[in-house]
């Protein structure tokens, strides 16, 4: 039995040795063969050098080394399509997701009652208050829109059996969504929860403005209810405008009341051509992921790497 552990890496030179420290001190306790599977995205810091030296002194450590920053999804595809294992598992290299989870996560799956063991942070101790709440919102209104089941306070951290890889794998979409993709294809899973620990060293890449870009491209990936709203919104709008004009046309013909409130009428004026800017954004963010879809890019690049039989691009 091998397992894999996949590992993004993007400018994660701080917090790398004491990651292989503590989870190949887990690994060798297991009763397992084990790869560590690093995925450097690009890094600019001393990543890759340090992801060289790790893989000359120890065997179990593969690593990939891609041509530039693809981002996370990207660099997680490319440890999917190239890992070997029986198992697999996704970790984060800054120990937010703890290794000592894997010997009871590899419990449940050899028992048979589960193909993945996922884990959720039980509270976001540590984090600030907005980023939180917009967490949450998030979670709430992906669960309600989308057929992707999405537990909240999800982690990627989660090991899988080889089949539901190979599921992911097949789900070759350019656009990924990787929480919503392990949620769409099924499986039976097991959340395993544990309190929320702080990075080992470094600072986060995730800044508020690239979550919030990502969780638009959850919303776009898994749910077409956007573009519902929009239509409805389209159609009640010019309904009550339909209303409106006859209003004004039987009050006119009645008693004779001169049409005024040019002010209102201009505020109403804006509002309308600001939700059918808004309407036309929604429907660009399909239309741009539908073109991105169709020029079939790599989801990824390999520029360099020490393991065999590699995908270097895919």
């Amino acid at each position: 039995m091998l397992l894999s552990i996949i590992v993004p890496c993007f400018n994660e030179q701080e917090s790398l040795p004491a990651f292989y420290r503590e989870t190949t001190a887990v690994l060798r306790g297991m009763d397992c063969t084990y790869e560590l599977l690093f995925v450097n995205d690009g890094s600019t810091d001393g990543t890759l050098e340090l992801l060289r030296g790790l893989a000359e002194e120890d065997e179990n450590v593969t690593y990939l080394s891609l041509s530039r920053n693809f981002g996370k999804e990207s660099a997680m595809y490319a440890g999917f399509c190239n890992t070997r294992g029986d198992y697999i598992a996704v970790m984060d290299a800054d120990l937010q997701d703890p290794p000592s989870l894997l010997p009871e996560m590899l419990q449940q799956l050899e028992s048979g009652e589960y193909d993945c063991v996922a884990t959720r942070r039980e509270d976001r101790e540590g984090e600030p208050p907005v980023r939180s709440f917009f967490a949450r919102l998030f979670y709430r209104i992906m669960n309600r829109i989308s057929d992707a089941d999405i537990m909240d306070g999800a982690r990627d951290f989660r090991l899988m059996r080889r089949d539901m890889t190979e599921a992911i794998v097949e789900m070759s979409e350019y656009n990924r969504f990787s929480k919503g993709i392990f949620g769409w294809v099924g499986f039976r899973t097991c959340w395993l929860p544990y309190k929320n620990i702080e990075r080992v060293a470094g600072e986060t890449k995730w800044s508020f403005w690239k979550l919030f870009k990502y969780s638009i491209d959850g919303i776009v990936n898994f749910s077409q209810v956007p573009l519902s709203i929009a239509s409805m919104g389209g159609l009640v709008l010019t309904l009550i405008s339909f209303l409106m004009i006859l209003f004004i046309i039987v009050r006119k013909l009645l008693f004779g009341d001169p049409v005024l409130g040019w002010p209102s009428m201009a505020c109403i004026v804006v509002f309308i051509g600001g939700l059918q800017l808004f309407c036309m954004g929604v429907i660009g963010q399909y239309i741009a992921k539908t073109y991105l879809e169709t020029k079939r890019r790599p989801h990824y690049i390999v520029s360099e790497t020490n393991g065999k039989d590699v995908q270097k691009i895919r």
